[in-house]
């Protein structure tokens, strides 16, 4: 068999809405809004570039079962490049864009485009010169919530070449992610695949590296500040030689970089040397992350006594967090201050309030690295709502949403403890 090259992609999300960023800062979420599909602009060129054989989409490529026209129209023409270009695109639905619960405005797709069915596992053979080089198995969701372990429909074919399966599920449990088509490792080993490109979880993980290697590319782009979405994002190129994987490259594709990053301010002495320290650091970054925007949150380390006194005075951090973004302003790419943290801040024992908003702090903490709690969280406390007791139906909320409703709340808590419960 011919050596050549795949990739595996996966949550593209197209057209994610970026709510939160809106009123506050709109040229950040004009950028965030284009981030996603610049993200597919990008993902495309590296196929062509790289000359990949096939391309293979493991569900989730739009953020929403409606799939908005710009997303559709994009999607739509970066596969005819692709299929113009001789290289044949496979994608299978997730959770976020359901076969049966969306609404597609694409009445054909370009010969060499395959949507894999719902009622049950097909495959679809690749070829090139004539010469068989895969098997692809897949199947896509019917409907969002979609319980049953369909990887046990997956079987290995009699015909030669590489086999692969592609499936949008959570194996093991993944944490921080919603259960959908659950499986495990020993359901994959068992269908007798080759590679197992996977689609759901927004890390890049190899979850096992041979007979059979099973990879999540993580999401395309980053969606919200949230642990599982920070850092690089992109696709995975899949090199074949001797008809065996042999090499698996993570490639960066994504337009906008959610960061979080701890900063040394030991050697500031007051605000005004913190500032120039921080944005002094930012540059560094800046350069790391190359070409894309930069969404960054900082947590603050080694600050002295009279320093970290400074910033626990009420406003002063965010007043410090408005001076950074106005120094950013118009660079190219942005730079998006997105929030400050301080490490061990001076403790105050004097007041009953500072304890209090110590375990606030602890707690607000615990659930922003924790999107199934923050998601839990905000459902429930919809639910108490005098409008949904009356049956009105509330918007889908994504995690990014989630997460402003709770650190909205936690700046009315932290107000009503320094009012002494008296906050508006």
């Amino acid at each position: 068999m011919s050596d050549f090259c795949y990739i595996h992609a996966a949550d593209l999300h197209l057209d994610t809405p970026f709510e939160g960023f809106k009123k506050t800062a709109p040229e950040v979420h004009a950028a965030l809004l284009d981030a996603s599909l610049q993200a597919w602009d990008a993902l495309v060129d590296l196929a062509l570039e790289r000359d990949a054989a096939f391309l293979l989409l493991a569900g989730d490529l739009y953020d929403g079962a409606q799939r908005g026209l710009r997303a559709q129209l994009r999607f739509h023409r970066g596969v005819s490049r692709l299929c113009d270009a001789g290289i044949q695109v496979l994608a299978v639905h997730g959770n976020h864009d359901p076969v049966d619960e969306g609404w597609s405005a694409v009445r054909s797709w370009p010969e060499g485009f395959t949507v894999f069915p719902t009622s049950q596992v097909s495959s679809v053979v690749v070829e090139k010169g004539g010469e068989r080089l895969a098997t692809v198995y897949g199947q896509s969701y019917a409907q969002r919530e979609t319980k049953e372990n369909l990887a046990l429909g997956f079987r290995r074919g009699g015909e030669g070449g590489l086999h692969i399966g592609l499936l949008h599920c959570n194996v093991g449990g993944a944490p921080g992610h919603a259960n959908y088509s659950p499986c495990s490792v020993a359901d994959l080993c068992a269908a007798d695949m080759d590679y197992w490109a996977l689609g759901h979880v927004h890390r890049h993980a190899i979850v096992r590296d041979a007979d059979p290697t099973i990879v999540y590319p993580g999401n395309l782009q980053g969606r919200s500040p949230q642990p599982g979405e920070r850092g690089a994002k992109g696709a995975v190129v899949v090199d074949v030689r001797g008809g065996r994987v042999s090499g698996l490259t993570h490639v960066a594709l994504d337009r906008v970089r959610f960061v979080e990053e701890t900063v040394d301010v030991s050697a500031c002495e007051d605000l005004i040397a913190l500032e120039a320290h921080l944005a002094n650091a930012t540059e560094a970054l800046r350069r790391q992350v190359g070409e894309r925007g930069l969404m960054l949150r900082v947590r603050l380390t080694g600050a002295g006594e009279s320093l970290a006194a400074d910033l626990a005075r009420k406003d002063v951090a965010l007043e410090l967090i408005d001076s950074l973004r106005e120094r950013a302003f118009g660079m190219t790419p942005f730079l998006w201050w997105d929030g400050l943290k301080v490490d061990a801040a001076p403790r105050h024992v004097d007041t009953v309030i500072d304890d209090f908003t110590g375990s606030l702090e602890q707690l607000f903490t615990s659930l922003v690295e924790d999107t199934a709690a923050t998601e839990a969280l905000v459902s429930a406390s919809l639910e108490k709502l005098p409008q949904r007791k009356q049956g009105v139906e509330f918007p889908t909320l994504d995690p990014a949403d989630n997460e402003t409703l709770l650190r909205a709340g936690r700046e009315v808590a932290l107000e009503l403890l320094s009012s002494g419960g008296d906050a508006e």
